[in-house]
């Protein structure tokens, strides 16, 4: 089922060991906004590289940091829609705990 998450020993040290499949509609988004950030950090490894004015580069790093905030809230969204609604439905309550401290670390 496109959306249900599973438990797995992750190789990532930093994961919860989690995995989620997700759709092909919302794979392609996701993959499509981090290519684009992908691309504005490598323009601005060149802005570096070329002597660009510091000013000039601060803008393009406030771009990046902007797209992050905008491919983390669709990320955020999607997970509450499906993961998490998914979870209390199953009567897992733990998720919102877990969510709770998804949040507090995304706003530190």
């Amino acid at each position: 089922m496109a959306g249900k998450n599973t438990e797995k020993k992750g190789a990532c040290p930093h994961c919860s060991g989690k995995h989620k499949s997700r759709d092909e509609k919302e794979l392609r988004d996701l993959m499509n906004r981090l290519k684009r950030i992908e691309g504005q950090v490598r323009g601005v490894e060149g802005m570096l590289e070329n002597d660009v004015y510091c000013t000039d580069i601060l803008i393009q790093v406030s771009a990046i940091t902007s797209a992050l905030n905008s491919f983390n809230k669709v990320l955020l969204a999607n997970h509450m829609k499906t993961c998490v609604a998914d979870n209390i439905r199953e009567g897992n309550d733990e998720v919102i705990d877990e969510l709770v401290v998804t949040l507090q670390k995304l706003m530190k």
